[in-house]
């Protein structure tokens, strides 16, 4: 079975890295991507600025030139980037842009609602958040409102509120990755719910090199996926959901 890794992040220090609370990742190259993903056969996947990497373009430009067709850029900008820079990103394979409202490095909340709609406008992009499912009192209708959203990680905690499930009911994709760094209590039971609310709404990466994570990736992490969605949803979610997410 090909899979679609629809969040990694590629760590080239031939590229700038700025340091996030102190912390700096050790090198994950393309070639070491390559390398570590040969047992899953990976078909395409999406490459996820961190807040290591802030607004640099260079690296995710470089990454996506080598990884070729099949793979995807989602890029952090500030709030001020023009539509030509936009589109010129588009034009590398840039898909998404990312807000990390978790650790940093992107746009702030206060940009969200104005960048998110003009880069849908221009580029036709959606806007990925990295998020933690406790703030969802004050960001859920922020997010509710946008053209198109995903979430990372399952949103990282328990969403004690339900507003997880209802913004998938009307549309949002949710990230089935990072097990080693959540704190959901029963996650295989969330990835169920998600699916039962909307089949095209769940779709995995491997958030390889898993920065920070208490536990990496494991390649067993694909059967737990699995397992959890059933055979009915394990195809749309290990791939074709994210192809057609990220328009492929």
């Amino acid at each position: 079975m090909t899979v679609f890794d629809a969040h990694f992040h590629i760590v080239d220090p031939r590229f700038p890295l700025v340091p996030n609370n102190g912390y700096l990742p050790a090198a994950f190259t393309v070639a070491n991507y390559c390398e570590r993903v040969v047992p899953l056969d990976v078909s395409g996947g999406a490459v996820v600025s961190g807040s290591f990497q802030a607004f640099d373009q260079r690296y995710l430009k470089d990454a996506l030139a080598q990884l070729g067709p099949g793979f995807v850029g989602v890029t952090q900008i500030p709030g001020d980037s023009t539509d030509d820079e936009i589109l010129a990103l588009d034009r590398a394979g840039v898909r998404a842009v990312r807000f990390n409202l978790y650790r940093g490095g992107s746009a702030t909340l206060h940009d969200v609602d104005t960048l998110a709609r003009r880069v849908h406008g221009v580029a036709g992009w959606h806007s990925e958040f990295y998020l933690d499912a406790a703030d969802f009192a004050e960001v859920a209708p922020i997010l509710a409102a946008l053209p198109r959203i995903s979430i990372d990680h399952l949103a990282m905690s328990d969403d004690t509120g339900g507003a997880l499930l209802r913004l998938v009911e009307s549309g949002a994709v949710v990230k089935a990755t990072g097990f080693g760094r959540i704190s959901v209590t029963d996650s295989d039971a969330l990835m169920r719910d998600i699916v039962t609310a909307n089949p095209a709404a769940l779709i995995f990466g491997s958030d390889l090199p898993s920065t920070r994570a208490a536990i990496p990736f494991q390649d067993s992490d694909i059967e737990r996926i699995a397992d959890a969605v059933g055979a009915d949803h394990v195809d749309a979610v290990l791939a074709t959901n994210a192809r057609d997410f990220y328009r492929l």
